[in-house]
C-alpha cells in the first residue's frame, strides 16, 4: 500500500481513535467494583513500575519478545520465520510473508501476558489453581505493565517498523491495536460488561464523534 494511501487511511481512522477511548471509559465505569481483579492487578503493574523505574531495563527479555511478536504473526498470516536472532542490543527475524499488521504488532500485542493467560489456563486445567486466581491477576497486570512501559520506552528511538509503515499510520494502528486488545481483554476478565456490550459502545461513541465533527464543519 502506498505511503499516501496509508495516510489517508490513517486520517479517516482518527474518528475510531476517539470512539475507542470513550468506550473503554465506559468499560472501566462498568467494570469499576471488581476489586478482587483490580487490586492483585494493580499491584502487579505497580510492582513492575518500581522496577522499571529503579533497575536495569531487561532489554533482552522485552526484544526477544518484540521479535517473537513478529515471528507470531508471520504463522497467523501463512507465513515462514527463516532466522531469528535478539539480543539486549537488538534483533531481527528473516520471514517470508511480511504486511504492516506483522510491521507493527510489536507494539500493541502483548505477549507475555497473553503467555501469562495461556500458562494460567493450562495450570488451572491440571491442577485446578481456583485458589490462586489473585496470583494470575498480579501476574497478568505485572506482565501488560511490562508492555506499556518497554514500549513506551523503545519508541524513544527510531523503529525501523514504525519509519516504514509512515508515523500517523503506524500510531493509528498500535493505537487501535492497543484499544482493541483493552476492549477485548477487560469484559473478558472482569465479566462485567460483554464483548458485543463494549464493542456496541465503541460504535456508538465512533459514530456520536463523526456526526459532532460533521456539524462543526
Amino acid at each position: 500500500m502506498p505511503k499516501w494511501c496509508k495516510l489517508l487511511l490513517a486520517i479517516a481512522l482518527l474518528p475510531v481513535c476517539v470512539g475507542a477511548v470513550s468506550a473503554l471509559w465506559m468499560v472501566l465505569r462498568a467494570s469499576g467494583d471488581a476489586d478482587q481483579i483490580w487490586v492483585p492487578a494493580l499491584a502487579g503493574a505497580l510492582c513492575w513500575i518500581v522496577v522499571f523505574l529503579l533497575l536495569p531495563k531487561p532489554m533482552l527479555v522485552y526484544v526477544f519478545g518484540h521479535e517473537l511478536t513478529h515471528a507470531i504473526w508471520t504463522w497467523l498470516f501463512g507465513g515462514r520465520v527463516k532466522k531469528f536472532k535478539a539480543s539486549s542490543k537488538g534483533g531481527h527475524v528473516v520471514v517470508t510473508r511480511s504486511n504492516f499488521l506483522i510491521a507493527l504488532a510489536p507494539y500493541f500485542f502483548p505477549v507475555y501476558a497473553i503467555i501469562v493467560i495461556l500458562l494460567f489456563l493450562l495450570g488451572h486445567r491440571i491442577w485446578n489453581w481456583r485458589h490462586y486466581i489473585a496470583w494470575f491477576h498480579l501476574f497478568l497486570g505485572a506482565a501488560y505493565a511490562f508492555h506499556v512501559t518497554l514500549t513506551w520506552h523503545i519508541l524513544k528511538h527510531d523503529q525501523s517498523d514504525i519509519t516504514d509503515q509512515g508515523y500517523l499510520f503506524s500510531g493509528v494502528v498500535i493505537f487501535i491495536g492497543n484499544m482493541l486488545v483493552l476492549l477485548v481483554g477487560i469484559p473478558l476478565l472482569v465479566e462485567r460488561v460483554g464483548l458485543f456490550t463494549a464493542f456496541g459502545w465503541w460504535f456508538e461513541c465512533t459514530g456520536k464523534f463523526i456526526h459532532q465533527l460533521g456539524r462543526v464543519i
